[in-house]
């Protein structure tokens, strides 16, 4: 495909990339004492590219007829710490700025996603979790258990997504090496933080590969310029604002959109190469500005 070809509707694109792998999967030998696992996709994508309205229009498209599965959604947002807890962790470490606010690894909940892709695996009944992104000024809390979904198996597909599903953490040294460069060079934003604090979210890091190694595939959307990210996310808050009442200012934006970037800058070039896994188990969609796909790599 042209990298100048535009793409508007990604649905068919996906499913046509997920459809043999989901064949596979279901007639793989099995354990006949045991329920066969849902096969888990992720799907990982910046703020503001438009991944969560994909992902409906996917899960939508694959409950129908004529595939009529069972499909879970799953995001790496429901999943953030408490308010308390992230409140308690940004006193613990009150100079990284990187753990201010939700969104570096190290503030998200493992241990409860770890919960539920195990209930989930197992088929078992689960309660999947939601979080509250307008609560607290924009900051967000995690939703009232009682509100979240409930959901039974047999489950033929869970769709987790997230903005950093499928980041790897990379050796000391590699970060170490980005670091110096972004300081000496002035670009990007790993300069404007100490290695001890960049250090701290790639060693959280390490606790996500139970989470990734879980997954039987990838879709990685990704954006052709990774500033897009600062005019998306803007875009986004102002629809939440406008649907609940309350969120962050533009300034608050830009601040909350910088504690996510240096993770884009020290792990997305491997994403790219796919290091997620196994040959033909990554689709790495890159998209423009306007969020159309420019082209197209199976990995």
């Amino acid at each position: 495909m042209s990298s100048s070809a535009v793409i508007r509707d990604k649905t068919p694109i996906l499913t046509a990339f997920l459809l043999p792998l989901l064949h596979a999967h279901a007639h793989a030998p099995a354990d006949p004492t045991a329920s066969s696992p849902p096969f888990f996709l992720g799907i990982s994508g910046p703020q503001g590219s438009g991944k969560s309205t994909l992902v409906t229009a996917l899960a939508a498209a694959l409950r129908t007829y004529p595939h009529s599965l069972n499909v879970v959604v799953f995001s790496a947002d429901d999943i953030y710490l408490t308010n308390a807890d992230q409140v308690a962790l940004r006193e613990l470490y009150p100079d990284n700025k990187l753990v201010r606010h939700r969104g570096e690894p190290g503030t998200h909940d493992i241990e409860l996603a770890k919960n539920v892709f195990r209930s989930l695996h197992d088929q078992r009944g689960t309660k999947v979790p939601s979080y509250d992104k307008s609560a607290f000024e924009g900051q967000g809390d995690r939703a009232d258990e009682a509100s979240w979904e409930a959901v039974d198996g047999p489950y033929d597909l869970v769709i987790f997504e997230g903005w950093c599903v499928g980041f790897r953490p990379l050796p000391d040294g590699v970060v170490e090496e980005a670091w110096n460069k972004g300081r000496t060079s002035g670009r990007g934003t790993l300069g404007r933080h100490s290695l001890e604090h960049l250090l701290f979210v790639n060693t959280k890091l390490k606790d996500y590969d139970t989470i990734t190694d879980s997954l039987n595939a990838l879709i990685h959307i990704d954006a052709e310029d990774i500033s897009c990210v600062y005019d998306w996310r803007t875009q986004q808050e102002h629809d939440l604002i406008s649907a609940r009442g309350s969120g962050m200012t533009d300034d608050q934006v830009i601040e909350f959109v910088n504690g996510y970037m240096p993770a884009y800058e020290l792990y997305i070039d491997n994403l790219r190469r796919g290091s997620f896994g196994a040959k033909g188990k990554q689709l790495r969609v890159v998209i423009g500005k306007d969020r159309n796909i420019v082209r197209i790599a199976n990995l």
